[in-house]
């Protein structure tokens, strides 16, 4: 018999495995991940990260949009256009962490 604790230690477990879940594959693709070691180094703006990754316009907003869902990045406006950053610093760790572990991999 499972105990009362046992079942909401459980159901919590579930849910937090769910967030992180959903954040991982918010960061699953090259480019999201670029977008964020870039928002990594200050906010930026859609044409700086356009600029600075070589990906067209609608292929940054579609990203940024799927990392703002996920409350990995936040918009900010600054006149006609929106200053794009980083929720929190956690998610610059988990990056660089998964950058430096996919290159040891590949050694």
């Amino acid at each position: 018999m499972v105990s009362t604790a046992s079942r909401s230690r459980a159901a919590l477990e579930e849910g937090q495995l769910a967030q992180a879940s959903e954040l991982l594959r918010a960061l699953g693709t090259p480019h999201r991940l670029a977008i964020v070691l870039e928002l990594a180094e200050g906010p930026r703006c859609v044409h700086e990260l356009v600029d600075a990754l070589g990906i067209s316009q609608s292929l940054a907003s579609q990203h940024l949009r799927v990392l703002r869902t996920t409350g990995l990045v936040a918009g900010t406006r600054r006149g006609k256009e929106t200053l794009y950053g980083l929720a929190d610093d956690h998610v610059a760790h988990i990056a660089r962490d998964a950058l430096t572990h996919g290159g040891e991999l590949g050694r």
